[in-house]
């Protein structure tokens, strides 16, 4: 199991928002975009280097387009933590397209003499949401509510 895929670009850039937290994520491709989105999200909430690969949990998620199957995807996955106490590690997709992503989280349940976690990401908002292909791959902008 390979931890989050990492490319030649950052795979995620933290940017100022009032009372919020930015995130700017980056992949070669579509996959890459979500899978980083993930690690994203729960690097900026614990360090994922401390979270195993343990247990796992299947997620078909749908869109009515890109930008709201992203919204979706991390919505599930902030779930996987906030509702299930369950840190992902890893992530694997197996169908995706503009409307539907299907796979895997792989990680360990959440264990406070094991992970500390730095910020508390209530919310996954559509707030300035972006979700594009570029020259250089793709990219995603959300913010979180803190």
């Amino acid at each position: 199991m390979k931890p989050f895929v990492r490319s030649g670009q950052p795979r995620y850039i933290v940017f100022d928002h009032t009372a919020d937290l930015g995130l700017e994520i980056y992949g070669t491709d579509e996959q890459e975009l979500f899978v980083n989105a993930a690690f994203a999200l729960f690097d900026s909430m614990t360090d994922v280097s401390r979270v195993d690969v343990a247990a796992k949990r299947s997620f078909d998620i749908e869109g009515s387009d890109r930008e709201d199957l992203f919204i979706n995807f991390l919505r599930e996955m902030l779930y996987m933590y906030n509702g299930e106490g369950f840190l992902v590690n890893a992530v694997t997709l197996d169908i995706m397209n503009s409307h539907r992503v299907t796979g895997m989280a792989f990680g360990e349940p959440y264990n406070p003499a094991k992970h500390r976690i730095t910020i508390e990401i209530k919310a996954v908002t559509y707030h300035l949401l972006r979700v594009e292909r570029t020259k250089k791959g793709w990219y995603g902008r959300i913010i979180c509510d803190v």
